[in-house]
């Protein structure tokens, strides 16, 4: 027995995630730090003004016995790698060059679904993937027409989309037993003592910075981070991976719509066409019905 079909919640967060993270690669571009200390008060932040939602009476000992904190904190790991590649991506290439590569996720995240976990995913879910990833790269083609070969920061944002993939599958897993709240913590403490490991091991400075950096910090750890990550979270206790990364291809063109008034960038006619092509993929993808989540897993603590 299958479990009843969503209502408009789940919908509406990743509309309000996809909306949110768009403002990621802005964010970063105007901190101008190195990108483990970026994604690491990225999540610092984030998960302090989570953790009084956290001090709820029987909490702690419901997380002592959860089956999901074990994904959540390997989450959380994956987490840190992609933001620390993805942040010095952005720094290396252009906004949504970075921000599209990273998004190369949901192919990973179907591969996955499909040869480990034995998900069936019709022809109309790959048909839909195809139009979300050209449609993606066309939003940057220009870009990416310019250059011969693929440079670093190309490189490290394919990276991070490996990583980005590898959230989203714990995620699904995790929330199956935690709750939004519960599961964003949780990764994001992980999160947090990774990134500070990493940019303590590669001599990085976490003070120093000036203002328009650590408001940076701030915009996109409770904009891009708490907003954007609770809404991703609550949608894939309600939907599976496979479903919901794709939707975050529409990140890209935000990212390249944003950049217009924001970053001085534009947009050519078949970067508006690609958007498009995202859009209609996205459509696709939705109706594919490989979305809502069986009775297989327990049921989503909301």
């Amino acid at each position: 027995m299958t479990r009843p079909r969503p209502g408009s919640r789940p919908y509406l967060a990743l509309g309000v995630g996809v909306l949110a993270l768009g403002f990621s690669a802005i964010f970063v571009r105007w901190a101008a730090a190195p990108g483990p200390v970026t994604g690491l008060y990225r999540m610092a932040i984030a998960t302090l003004s989570v953790t009084p939602l956290i001090l709820r009476p029987g909490v702690w000992r419901r997380l002592s016995n959860s089956p999901g904190v074990p994904w959540a904190i390997f989450g959380g790991v994956f987490l840190s790698a992609d933001l620390a590649l993805w942040n010095t991506a952005v720094s290396m290439t252009s906004a949504a060059t970075a921000t599209l590569f990273a998004n190369t996720a949901p192919l990973w995240v179907a591969l996955a679904g499909l040869w480990i976990f034995g998900e069936r995913l019709s022809g109309r879910f790959w048909l839909g993937l195809a139009f979300t990833l050209v449609g993606a790269a066309a939003v940057v083609g220009v870009d990416i027409a310019g250059r011969i070969a693929l440079g670093w920061g190309d490189g490290l944002a394919w990276a991070a989309g490996v990583f980005y993939a590898g959230y989203f599958i714990c995620t699904q897993r995790g929330r199956a037993w935690l709750g939004s709240i519960d599961y964003v913590w949780v990764a994001g403490a992980a999160s947090t003592i990774t990134l500070l490991g990493i940019s303590l091991a590669m001599g990085f400075s976490l003070t120093d910075y000036p203002s328009q950096t650590w408001l940076a910090f701030l915009g996109m750890a409770l904009i891009s981070q708490v907003l954007g990550y609770l809404a991703i979270t609550f949608a894939l206790g309600h939907f599976t991976a496979s479903f919901v990364s794709p939707t975050m291809v529409g990140q890209p063109v935000l990212t390249a719509l944003l950049a217009i008034p924001l970053l001085g960038e534009y947009l050519s006619l078949g970067q508006w066409l690609g958007g498009a092509a995202v859009l209609m993929g996205i459509v696709l993808i939705h109706r594919s019905r490989v979305a809502p989540l069986g009775s297989s897993q327990p049921s989503s603590p909301g």
